[in-house]
């Protein structure tokens, strides 16, 4: 799957075309609960985008500028997943996400779940910024990237 190596590692995305800028990526724990299963007891593969998200959630708050992130909400407009694992209950994951870019409306954020050194999922999110009063699409600032990039 698109953006990785047939090995599952991650292609290097900086610096991008837009701002030259590496990526900074951000690390989420994941204990995996005995409700995220399915009945093969590993992780429903619903679950994993509920994890995906509470990462990109996490990313967003913690680095944006806080009037910025307290104006804009996000909407997801397409997901792609690869399933390369499973994982099961009382493993403990890490979720790494970073932003690609933001252009216009939209970012382009992805992703890897991994237990230790096992990479379990690859994904991206396409995100489309709504403003957060009238919830129709956000041309975003130039600034909102700063602190997303080194």
């Amino acid at each position: 799957m698109w953006p990785y190596h047939n090995d599952g590692r991650a292609f290097c995305f900086g610096p991008d075309s837009v701002n030259m800028k590496t990526p900074v990526k951000y690390h989420h724990p994941v204990l995996v609960k005995s409700s995220d299963l399915d009945e093969l007891n590993h992780v429903n593969n619903v679950v994993y985008f509920t994890y995906l998200q509470e990462a990109a959630i996490a990313h967003w708050y913690s680095t944006a500028d806080p009037q910025l992130a307290e104006a804009i909400r996000w909407v997801v407009k397409r997901h792609e997943i690869e399933y390369h694992k499973a994982a099961f209950e009382h493993d403990e994951l890490i979720i790494t996400t970073w932003v690609n870019d933001f252009t216009g409306v939209t970012s382009n954020r992805f992703y890897e779940i991994r237990r230790g050194t096992d990479l379990i999922v690859t994904a991206r999110t396409v995100w489309v910024a709504l403003d957060a009063v009238t919830m129709r699409p956000k041309r975003l600032p130039e600034e909102v990237s700063v602190p997303f990039f080194e």
